[in-house]
């Protein structure tokens, strides 16, 4: 079979198209994003389970003898019933809630030997945060941590990873379940530990509390707070029904959380502890 003899212009029309076909194909495939990583367990939404004997732990040692400190606090009941977290006031003779510099009002303390958290009523008190104990929890979810880290006004933001056993070692031995969650934000200046946002609430969009900050591992960026069910169980008849607890007027969010955090610690809602004498 013959074929006629092609034009050169046809010829060379082909050629250039072809080249422009191949580089505009390469130029896609350049600037086109890497495929997505594979889902990360804990990103998910998934539910949480409950807490199991068989869940990751994490040892904590806890000195025999306690010593005067600094810690969070924050207001559960207007007529002023606090928590806090159980090391922050552990063996503490002289407890008080900071309302101002150099001010403070006497707190006597109610430790909890079941859980590291403890109960602190004063004369007095503060507009109650409100409770989220029995919301639902998904793995992924943000909680907000506003109290006085390093002795100072400062709050981290975090997403929830999981459920472990916390064991303590030393004084007040015991092995509790908590949360723990990943760190993923904190005020500008903070750096290092979050020693003294212990006791802090960890609060969800909502403003609700989900738990109390308990502890941190620095090297693998976690927080560590109560579990709710524990948390339920250690206020029992502490907290009464409080006329003025209400939530932020606006859902808590990684852009506003210092901002609400600065609201919480203004209206004393969210306080420093420190023990004077121990």
């Amino acid at each position: 079979m013959h074929f006629p003899k092609l034009p050169d212009w046809l010829v060379y029309a082909a050629a250039v198209s072809a080249l422009v076909i191949v580089a505009v194909g390469r130029q896609e495939r350049s600037d086109a994003p890497p495929p997505p990583p594979p889902p990360v367990p804990g990103e998910e939404g998934l539910p949480l389970g409950p807490s199991s004997p068989f869940d990751p732990s994490i040892v904590v040692q806890v000195p025999d003898k306690p010593s005067p400190g600094s810690g969070t606090a924050f207001s559960v009941g207007d007529d002023g019933v606090w928590l806090t977290a159980r090391h922050v006031v552990d063996g503490c003779k002289q407890a008080a809630i900071v309302v101002a510099d150099g001010r403070g009002v006497a707190a006597k303390v109610h430790v909890d030997t079941r859980a590291d958290a403890a109960v602190l009523t004063t004369e007095g008190g503060a507009p109650a945060v409100p409770m989220g104990l029995d919301q639902p929890l998904r793995r992924g979810a943000r909680a907000y941590h506003p109290g006085f880290p390093q002795g100072h006004p400062g709050e981290a933001a975090s997403r929830l990873l999981g459920r472990e056993n916390l064991v303590v070692h030393g004084r007040g031995a015991r092995t509790e379940p908590v949360l723990v969650w990943a760190e993923v934000g904190r005020t500008d200046t903070l750096k290092g530990t979050l020693s003294g946002l212990s006791g802090a609430p960890a609060l969800d969009a909502a403003g609700r509390v989900i738990g109390v900050t308990v502890a941190e591992a620095p090297r693998r960026g976690r927080i560590y707070t109560t579990a709710p069910e524990t948390l339920k169980a250690v206020l029992g008849s502490h907290r009464r029904p409080a006329a003025s607890e209400f939530a932020p007027s606006e859902p808590i969010t990684t852009e506003n959380y210092g901002r609400v955090a600065d609201g919480l610690r203004r209206d004393l809602r969210v306080a420093q502890v420190v023990c004077l004498a121990v």
